[in-house]
């Protein structure tokens, strides 16, 4: 496995390698090891998944302090847009945002700290999400930025597709926050 840097301080793509024949593939989802050597949190306290169809947005969701947590996403069936977007006020990059194409055959995952929102949308049907969470879900400290917010120019691409919950287009802009 490897650990990449993306342009986004404390987020990292991980790369695992796929070991595959005729019967399917294997590949390394998570070692704690190499969590620690390279300073990253290898304490999980919640696993996740959701099951999404094409078009679907979730998010961009974060827990506040004291209960923000670091979240470790992956696609185990379909593909996902995903986003982290830095609340980190101070940050070199706040307001920035970094995606990518996570999907069951690339076997990539992105680690995103605390301080970060977090979003996806579905690009296919079934498209199943799994994440490790550093802390438990805390429903009085939930909170999220606005999908579509012109201000973070999140080129999402399906965006005339979107499918968002009541609750997620109630979210204001980060401006707004």
């Amino acid at each position: 496995m490897e650990i990449l840097s993306t342009p986004l301080d404390g987020v990292f793509v991980l790369k695992s390698k796929l070991f595959d024949d005729e019967r399917g593939f294997f590949l390394e989802a998570y070692k704690e090891s190499l969590f620690k050597e390279k300073n990253l949190c290898a304490s999980w306290v919640q696993d996740n998944v959701s099951f999404s169809h094409k078009g679907v947005v979730r998010g961009l969701h974060f827990q506040k302090d004291p209960f923000a947590q670091i979240k470790l996403v992956r696609v185990l069936a379909g593909r996902a847009f995903d986003v982290a977007v830095d609340l980190r006020k101070g940050s070199k990059t706040f307001g920035k945002s970094y995606s990518l194409e996570l999907s069951f055959n690339n076997g990539l995952a992105l680690y995103i700290p605390d301080g970060f929102a977090h979003g996806f949308q579905a690009l296919e049907d079934s498209t199943v999400l799994s994440y490790k969470c550093s802390r438990a879900y805390n429903p009085s400290s939930e909170s999220g930025i606005l999908w579509n917010d012109p201000g973070l120019n999140i080129e999402w691409p399906l965006r005339s597709k979107a499918i968002c919950s009541p609750k997620d287009q109630k979210l204001l802009s980060m401006k707004e926050l």
